[in-house]
């Protein structure tokens, strides 16, 4: 059972590194140095992370290989095929339609604002 301090040094801990995780990762992920990330950049960074989740190469992420970042709900709804795993091509539509989601004013990219919003980081997530 968790104790109240316990949830208090959680919440303190999870509202303090949402706005530095999203500073960073701007920082992190952004190749051409505006500020911001844009589609190209956030897929870029997927791509990259889907192929260190994918340690047996077999081209899928399985809800083990994927650690958590999609719940059980979502990866069902992300699986076209149903066959319980990813695809790259799969993954990149979870994250491409998490960006858009990110993405309130359409601008095609994302600050550190957005990225800390509820949406930003479930986009995160997928990146980290």
């Amino acid at each position: 059972m968790l104790s109240r301090r316990s949830v208090a040094l959680a919440l303190t801990l999870a509202v303090l590194s949402g706005p530095a995780w999203s500073a960073s990762a701007v920082k992190m992920f952004d190749t051409d140095n505006d500020g911001t990330l844009d589609l190209a950049e956030v897929k870029k960074a997927a791509t990259a992370l889907f192929s260190k989740l994918d340690p047996d190469h077999d081209g899928t992420l399985d809800a083990r290989e994927l650690r958590g970042r999609l719940t059980a709900k979502e990866l069902a709804a992300a699986d076209p095929d149903h066959d319980g795993t990813l695809t790259l091509d799969e993954y990149l539509s979870v994250v491409e339609q998490r960006f858009n989601a990110a993405n309130p004013d359409k601008d095609g990219t994302l600050d550190a604002k957005e990225l800390n919003s509820r949406a930003g980081r479930a986009l995160l997530r997928l990146l980290r």
